[in-house]
């Protein structure tokens, strides 16, 4: 009844640790995405006496969020003349859709403290940018540079800029061929990625990732990894003198994969660990009843 009574404290033990165990490998994971990685926010702050643009601001929000549980791109205004606010958002193509909606919803949150309460502003995440501006805002141009950072160490070693830009090369036409405009991909060690705002057709596309190429190489010369965010499109790339690993931070797909082996073979070792020290407790309770009788 004791060695019973052990057992199943033990094992009873064991499913918590395993479930927070799940929870922190899924919010590793999860931070990956929702990570900041530039803000751009207006100068200008909304006059606002009557709150009616801090309401259709917050209207807009609330549409944009509920679509990103339905799709990975999506557009809306809110409010009429004047004070109408239009805004979209879109995720990278590997997310999944419970992902972008969770990015998204990040956004939402967060771009006030970020911003403040100005006429226009983007932030863009590691998973999904959100953009909103007032009507007659003016505008930028698509292939405009908002955004930009490289490696600070520089490539060296044989062919390391062929294969850059091949790799590069193979992101332009990835883009316009690829589903949603979203590309990745590696050349010779080189991984890539790229995507294009949904809005934009193949060949707006194309040329606005070839504004980023051009944009990358000249911003980001020989570094081992660059990123370029433009008006509509935006490119990164790494280098691995030693190969891709099977596992990039860029990849969400690898990086899902990877989290799935890590909770199966962490809840793997723990499920051995608790068998281990049952066959511990009965062994020990044996060889004490068999003192006890004199054995």
């Amino acid at each position: 009844m004791g060695l019973h009574t052990k057992s199943f404290s033990l094992l009873s033990l064991s499913v918590p640790l395993i479930i927070i165990l799940v929870a922190f490998v899924s919010h590793a994971n999860c931070a990956d995405f929702i990570n900041l990685v530039y803000k751009g926010c207006a100068d200008q702050k909304f006059q606002d006496p009557s709150g009616i643009y801090s309401q259709n601001l917050q209207n807009l929000f609330n549409t944009l969020v509920s679509q990103s549980s339905q799709k990975n791109f999506s557009t809306a205004t809110s409010g009429d003349s004047q004070a109408a606010i239009s805004g979209l958002y879109q995720c990278r193509g590997d997310l999944t859709i419970t992902q972008c909606y969770t990015c998204v919803s990040k956004i939402s949150e967060s771009v006030e403290k970020l911003c403040g309460k100005v006429v226009a502003a983007r932030v863009q995440l590691n998973g999904c940018y959100l953009k909103y501006e007032v009507v007659g805002f003016k505008q930028v141009s698509e292939t405009e540079l908002l955004y930009k950072l490289c490696g600070s160490t520089q490539g060296s070693g044989a062919g390391f800029e062929q294969r850059r830009d091949s790799a590069l090369k193979a992101v332009v036409s990835g883009v316009q061929s690829g589903n949603g405009s979203f590309y990745t991909g590696n050349y010779q060690s080189v991984f890539v990625l790229g995507q294009c705002e949904g809005d934009l057709s193949s060949g707006d596309c194309g040329n606005c990732a070839k504004s980023a190429v051009d944009s990358v190489k000249t911003e980001c010369e020989d570094s081992i990894s660059g990123q370029v965010y433009l008006n509509k499109c935006y490119i990164s790339y790494s280098y691995y003198p030693n190969g891709v690993p099977s596992i990039s931070s860029a990849s969400g797909v690898g990086t899902r994969q990877h989290t799935q082996r890590t909770v199966a073979i962490a809840v793997g070792g723990l499920a051995a660990l608790g068998f281990l020290i049952v066959c511990l407790m009965f062994v020990k309770s044996v060889v004490k009843k068999r003192r006890s009788k004199g054995w």
